[in-house]
């Protein structure tokens, strides 16, 4: 998860962008936050879908053949 520090400066940056340009090393510190944030978002989300398990409403497992061979392979390791 990013620090609150690292979000608010995001959000700083996004608001003065919109209003005015942006220097040249506040635009590399953007895009060095924006990088960091993405990094930290797909680390998150693919954690959650390792846990997933998808069932039909008649009850049976209907998890994708990837997600399971990516969810063994966490187990296994």
């Amino acid at each position: 998860m990013l620090s609150k520090e690292k979000l608010a400066r995001i959000n700083t940056l996004a608001k003065k962008a919109k209003e005015a340009k942006l220097t040249e090393l506040e635009a590399k510190e953007q895009s060095a936050l924006r990088r960091e944030y993405l990094e930290t978002f797909r680390s998150s989300m693919l954690t959650t879908l390792k846990g997933v398990t998808i069932v039909d409403p008649n009850g049976n497992d209907v998890t994708p053949e990837k997600l399971k061979e990516v969810q063994n392979k966490n187990h296994l390791h």
